[in-house]
């Protein structure tokens, strides 16, 4: 960048000492930040038809005073001027809300200029701005910015306008000539010129364009640029199997692979045998298979003298995990172990020294794994599972066990494709899309408060049936501030309603870790018919008796959460069923009631969600990975995301890149980043 752009803002006529402070606390402190505010929306005085104008949207028209104004007051200090004026074929009545003082301004048959929202039905426009003269504005499109302190809106207009034109020749452009040219792009001074005083909405579609790309482009040279330093520059291990006995165990499996676990299997055998290390996140749904690969991946590294390692988030889902896999290694001369905290005393340092001599072969445990006395012979193999529930110390911790293990990242979060490019975007990701045969579908309904007598009796029928119900609520206690149903209650109404018939639990996050899996054993175990509870149960648990799940409250929940928490039931081989209980007041929360009741597909329900609640509450709290792009969109520029990623990898890949002058621009950003630099890559 040259360096001009980086003189201070006081360089700019007009900025003095004291609106530079309240532009300090905008971020904008030198000439290149203030041309790089953009603007977050624009005010349209272009002229329209009122025949092509959509109910509600805000418009200018220009039109003949019709009749003269009537003003009335109402309340204190408040009043409406109205007049009618003949727009085009149509009389239309124009309401200026507390400005009195306008009455004076209007004569019979004299042509004005308004701009308001547009009500269709009542032929009104609302007016917001007015113009007492034919339009004679110099612009059509003026950007809206966003402000602080003494700075207006005017007064920024004219602090870039005058940036603009003494700075912007220097602004340099990032993106080379060959990809200018191939998708036919705007120069960057072109693209920000035309972004703060935009002529046609032709012209900001193409700025925006330009704008929007580069974003993508840089983020992902980043991300590919890690990918490729993670891969080369990181030793692996070279894992060495007889395909044969792999084959023989997976002969050896319950069920026969879906043909999408084949190719994860495949794509994830293959990483193995290469010499550097795999970093690779597998998604899958619930219930599409997901142990069954991490096992395939486990035995592989066993067959090649190498010790795995499984973390999970809780002791109850470690243990499960430990259950499934002895019973497939077992017949193969594999030892799987348990470590978690409870595991104590003498028993704890039997298992240490084993795993130190190599003797357990796979060790499953929870974050009690990366404790400092935890150390493995020769571990090749590290897999997390619900992965987003670990923190990246936690994960390289473990990953420091042994010398450069391979890693696989596994979730049953369907994460859409977009977010999976952009938050994991220096992985290889793997998906299972595919359900195993004879899986049968939950069925999904929603229903009405008032119809909570009915959904108790519909619990009672299966509980008679032997079953278990799982009943989730939004909250543990009482809020004043929002009327939903609590856990608490919830579980004393239950008790209450089925007292002397049926056990009730509660779970919530306030328990401890050692109470949390007591209730969970209560449960498993069929102690507990229902349990009531927040969403702390959403992840891993599996009990294949339970085949109802009630959610109160449930417009309150992104549809990822909501799938999430349906699938805690459907393990088994019984019909199971999901009610959402809601009375939506919006009309996103009605989509969301009506989208879980017509799909189980979690990747089709994740993009919906995705377009429904933005990118920066997929995960249900900001994600800290989550990039933040001023232009670009994830969720409406997808496209360019993925262009912008297949042009980043071929770039980073290429010997041209690393040495061709015209690309000296995106190096110099590469080596800013701080992630690498061109001389590591080498």
């Amino acid at each position: 960048m040259n360096s001009v752009l980086n003189n201070p803002i006081t360089e700019i006529k007009g900025v003095g000492e004291e609106i530079a402070l309240h532009l300090n606390e905008m971020h904008i402190y030198k000439i290149i930040d203030l041309l790089d505010y953009l603007p977050y929306r624009y005010e349209d005085y272009q002229l329209r038809d009122l025949a092509e104008v959509k109910h509600e949207e805000r418009v200018t028209v220009e039109g003949k005073v019709h009749s003269e104004p009537s003003l009335t007051y109402f309340g204190r200090q408040r009043s409406r001027l109205t007049i009618r004026l003949l727009v085009g074929r149509y009389l239309v009545k124009a309401v200026c809300f507390n400005r009195p003082y306008f009455k004076d301004k209007f004569s019979l048959n004299q042509t004005i200029t308004v701009t308001g929202k547009w009500d269709q039905h009542r032929q009104t426009i609302t007016v917001s701005d007015i113009n007492f003269t034919p339009s004679t504005r110099d612009k059509d499109i003026e950007p809206v910015y966003s402000i602080k302190g003494k700075v207006t809106v005017k007064g920024m207009r004219r602090f870039i306008s005058l940036a603009l034109n003494q700075y912007g020749q220097f602004i340099e452009d990032t993106i080379p000539l060959p990809l200018l040219s191939k998708y036919k792009l705007l120069s960057k001074i072109d693209a920000i010129r035309i972004m703060h005083s935009p002529k046609s909405h032709e012209d900001l579609k193409q700025a925006r364009r330009r704008l929007v790309y580069e974003e993508f482009l840089l983020f992902q040279l980043r991300m590919q640029a890690l990918r490729k330093y993670e891969r080369e520059q990181s030793k692996g291990i070279q894992h060495s199997f007889s395909v044969s006995l792999l084959e023989a165990f997976i002969s050896a499996l319950p069920f026969p692979l879906t043909s999408a676990q084949q190719r994860v299997v495949e794509e994830i055998t293959s990483d193995l045998e290469k010499p550097f290390r795999m970093n690779r996140l597998l998604q899958g749904d619930v219930g599409s298979g997901k142990t069954i690969v991490a096992a395939i991946a486990l035995y592989s590294t066993v067959l090649s003298g190498y010790q795995g390692a499984l973390m999970v988030p809780t002791e109850i889902l470690a243990e499960q995990h430990v259950q499934s896999l002895k019973s497939l290694f077992n017949p193969f001369n594999v030892r799987v172990e348990l470590l978690t905290g409870s595991v104590k005393g003498k028993r704890r340092r039997e298992l240490l020294q084993l795993l130190l001599d190599g003797k357990i072969h796979i060790l499953v445990g929870t974050h009690a794994l990366i404790q400092d006395e935890v150390s493995f012979e020769k571990l090749g193999l590290v897999i997390t599972d619900e992965q987003h529930r670990f923190g990246v110390e936690q994960r390289r911790v473990l990953r420091e066990k042994g010398e450069s293990p391979d890693v696989l990242f596994m979730t049953a979060t369907p994460i859409p494709r977009t977010l999976a490019i952009t938050v994991f975007g220096e992985m290889d990701v793997s998906v299972i899309d595919e359900m195993p045969a004879g899986r049968k579908t939950i069925e999904t309904y929603w229903a009405k408060h008032d119809m909570l007598t009915r959904i108790l009796s519909f619990i009672d029928k299966e509980l008679v049936k032997g079953r278990q119900a799982y009943v989730i609520c939004p909250l543990i206690e009482e809020s004043e501030k929002l009327d939903v149903q609590n856990a608490i209650d919830v579980h004393s109404t239950l008790t209450h309603h089925f007292q002397g018939k049926w056990e009730v639990g509660l779970m919530h996050g306030r328990l401890s870790s050692e109470e949390k899996d007591s209730v969970m054993k209560d449960f498993s175990q069929n102690d507990v018919q229902i349990l009531v509870s927040t969403t702390v149960v959403e992840v891993g648990v599996n009990v294949p008796n339970a085949t109802m799940m009630v959610i109160y409250d449930a417009e309150r929940f992104g549809l990822s959460q909501l799938h999430q928490l349906r699938g805690r039931v459907g393990r088994g081989s019984e019909q199971s069923y999901c009610i959402l209980l809601a009375d939506p007041k919006s009309e996103v929360g009605k989509e969301r009631m009506r989208i879980m009741t017509e799909t189980n597909d979690g990747f089709e329900l994740s993009e919906k969600d995705l377009e429904l609640r933005g990118p920066g509450d997929f995960f249900g709290k900001k994600q800290s990975g989550m990039p933040e792009f001023k232009v670009a969109d994830m969720v409406h520029d997808y496209r360019a995301l993925e262009v912008a990623r297949d042009d980043a990898t071929k770039l980073i890949n290429s010997k041209a890149f690393w040495v061709d002058e015209q690309y000296l621009p995106l190096r110099e950003v590469l080596e800013k980043s701080g992630i690498l630099t061109g001389e590591k890559l080498d």
